[in-house]
């Protein structure tokens, strides 16, 4: 699904990564984990167009994209949910959710998806038509997450989708993440929360310093394994 390869980027002469490969096959977890400032977000971003890249290539399912803006990118099937939600406040849960949709969905389609929505998170329905920025960390990531869904995208990117939560929340979050893994998204995980990350994904990548420094299957590693979660900090 994606594949990308020798990927250097950064911002401006602000270079952070380094030499990346990854890869995320279709109808996979994959989690790419790594203390701060490893480069996690700036993958995403460079993924995703937000980010200058100035070697290496970016394939989704054969088709380079490294070089395409953003909003192509987004066309192309690639959805991501930011760190930080960066929902619109004041507008109500269903508006924030109708404009995930963009140009790909319209129609009954659109309103059809929507009704999905809502069956993936029956409290969304509930609060249709409350203003987003009045509700919680963890309604407001599930509003967050079903906005990028409105798209229909080949591949959903989550940034931290379990920062600042409750330990209840993250653990409803969890069973969100694998129900749409059962449904068969495909999807590219970046956290550091590693127990959340071996519970969800197939495949792990630990980066450091703007390259992979180990990868495996994710059933190899421990949560509490010291070596590993010496490569994390």
């Amino acid at each position: 699904m994606l594949e990308i390869m020798g990927l250097v980027a950064g911002y401006g002469r602000l270079v952070v990564l380094r030499g990346l490969d990854l890869k995320v096959p279709k109808g996979k977890v994959v989690a790419l984990l790594g203390g701060n400032g490893a480069g996690k977000t700036t993958t995403m971003k460079a993924i995703t167009g937000m980010a200058g890249i100035s070697g290496g290539r970016v394939e989704l399912e054969g088709r380079r994209i490294d070089s395409e803006a953003s909003h192509h990118i987004h066309a192309l099937g690639l959805a991501l949910v930011p760190q930080g939600r960066e929902l619109f406040s004041r507008m109500t849960v269903e508006e924030n959710l109708e404009l995930g949709a963009g140009n790909r969905v319209t129609g009954a389609d659109r309103r059809a998806r929507l009704e999905e929505m809502f069956g993936y998170f029956p409290r969304l329905r509930e609060r249709r038509r409350q203003p987003a920025g009045t509700m919680s960390g963890g309604e407001q990531q599930m509003v967050a997450i079903g906005r990028a869904l409105m798209s229909q995208p080949r591949l959903l990117l989550l940034d931290e989708p379990s920062a600042g939560l409750s330990p209840i929340v993250i653990a409803e979050m969890v069973r969100i993440i694998q129900r749409l893994n059962e449904a068969g998204e495909t999807i590219l995980l970046v956290e550091q929360n590693i127990r959340v990350a071996l519970k969800v994904a197939s495949y792990v990548y630990v980066m450091r310093q703007g390259r992979v420094v180990l990868e495996g299957n994710a059933e190899t590693f421990s949560d509490d394994d010291a070596v590993f979660r010496s490569y994390i900090g």
